[in-house]
């Protein structure tokens, strides 16, 4: 299974908690505004890389803490991004989705990849970026209708179980 992605960096501490490897997914179909990547909204641009090759090029990162998905929109590829992050798993490394939809949409939808890539997450920062929400002193986020979620808890409370702004992850015993 290939994946078409924008880029990858190595070592970010901005893109979630801990330091953590970056796949950009090529394609966003929410084209917001303000967007920090707009380079990845053409869905023919950026390269196709095998799982694999995106495997061995995380995998090739020993100190990541973890694994993010931003974009780009990674649920347009959700069934590719799923799986790496099934691999990503048994690695045991944790996987922030960002996404331009909202935790409603992406539940309600029938979309098996769409529920398989939300189960594989830990954390989903959701919702388009708004440039008059612009905040830049919100972690992990661009503006302030965006929300951290705990997936897992979310899904067992079948609602959005939203995270303050003053998350840490030290405090995470999953982020660790």
């Amino acid at each position: 299974m290939k994946l078409r992605l924008a880029g990858i960096t190595k070592e970010s501490v901005v893109d979630g908690p801990g330091i953590r490897v970056v796949i950009y997914a090529q394609g966003c179909p929410h084209g917001c505004a303000g967007c920090q990547n707009p380079e990845t909204h053409d869905p023919k641009g950026g390269k196709l890389f095998d799982i694999e090759q995106v495997l061995q090029m995380i995998l090739a990162v020993p100190i990541a803490q973890g694994v993010t998905f931003s974009g780009g929109e990674p649920f347009a590829q959700a069934e590719a991004f799923a799986e790496l992050g099934r691999i990503l798993k048994l690695h045991e490394l944790d996987i922030i989705t960002y996404t331009g939809y909202v935790w409603e949409t992406l539940t309600n939808s029938s979309s098996a990849s769409w529920n398989d890539l939300l189960s594989l997450t830990t954390l989903l920062i959701d919702g388009p970026f708004f440039e008059n929400e612009r905040d830049p002193a919100l972690a992990f986020r661009g503006s302030r209708n965006q929300r951290i979620i705990d997936v897992a808890q979310s899904l067992q409370h079948n609602k959005p179980v939203v995270i303050n702004d003053t998350y840490d992850s030290r405090k995470d015993a999953r982020l660790l």
